[in-house]
């Protein structure tokens, strides 16, 4: 018994120590609980998660600059379970890898400061979704970040996920100035890094 209770106890601390096994819990708590709550049929319908700044959140009494990034992986995976995303890229055997991200941090949220995730699909194009999300703090209101994620699709396309789950064709919504501005900035920085790349190539032969 001891030796078995060792052999638990080992293989607990080399997963501990090699992967991020609280991030592979909490993702699956978040999928879970969204399968259980009533699906959302407006695929570009806002969602909204609750969450609340705890200690190994904090940088300095504020949150961490990475974990609101962390928190947005999780609120995009409830999003696509609630609104179906998740079924129609298994059913057309597809998936989506995040492409590109920014955030504007405007003002900290401070340990214990309770805030809302917002989270929506605003647009699409022929290869990528475009989400926003937005950190409201509960105290008084205010957006204390804002994030834009183009999220890739994979072996399949925007616009067949979106036949899938709603049985027709659907108009892509028209893309707001400030998220046409950030798609610009992606657009020449990797047209900048494709050039660069052929350059180096050029030199090497």
């Amino acid at each position: 018994m001891e030796d078995v209770l060792l052999w638990v106890v080992g293989v607990l601390l080399l997963l501990f120590c090699t992967l991020d096994v609280w991030y592979y819990l909490r993702a699956v708590l978040v999928v879970t609980k969204a399968w259980f709550l009533s699906p959302v049929f407006d695929v570009t319908g806002e969602q909204t998660a609750s969450g609340r700044v705890v200690l190994n959140d904090i940088d300095l009494c504020h949150m961490n600059n990475a974990r609101y990034l962390r928190e947005c992986d999780f609120a995009r995976l409830s999003l696509y379970t609630r609104n179906g995303v998740f079924k129609a890229l298994r059913a057309l055997g597809a998936t989506a890898v995040v492409g590109a991200t920014t955030i504007r941090y405007r003002r900290p949220l401070c340990v214990g400061e309770a805030f809302e995730l917002r989270s929506r699909i605003v647009s699409w194009d022929e290869k990528s979704f475009y989400l926003e999300q937005r950190f409201v703090s509960c105290k008084d209101g205010m957006v204390s970040a804002v994030m834009f994620c183009k999220q890739n699709v994979l072996r399949s396309t925007p616009d067949k996920i979106l036949q899938y789950l709603c049985k027709r064709k659907v108009e892509v919504p028209e893309f707001p100035e400030d998220l046409q501005h950030w798609i610009n900035f992606i657009t020449a920085s990797s047209k900048a890094l494709r050039g660069e790349s052929q350059l180096h190539d050029k030199k090497s032969q």
